[in-house]
């Protein structure tokens, strides 16, 4: 069962509240996308850490309902 991206949004702000998040549907099968998450939850953060932090917001999903993500994540400039 694919996943919607507002879906992954919501879960991604209800961890980082103050995340700016951009996702994109890769190839228009809601299996595929691409997500830009900006956070100063991520201030301090190597991107392994940074990366970590989005996948527990996503709570267990990836690998199943959520096939792929290639995620950017960064803390604001």
């Amino acid at each position: 069962m694919a996943m919607d991206a507002a879906d992954i949004e919501k879960m991604i702000k209800e961890a980082l509240p103050d995340a700016d998040v951009t996702i994109e549907d890769l190839r228009g099968d809601g299996d595929h996308y691409a997500a830009l998450v900006i956070s100063k939850e991520f201030i301090g953060k190597n991107r392994v850490q940074q990366h970590q932090m989005v996948y527990a917001a996503l709570k267990g999903k990836m690998g199943g309902e959520l096939h792929a993500l290639a995620l950017q994540t960064q803390a604001p400039a």
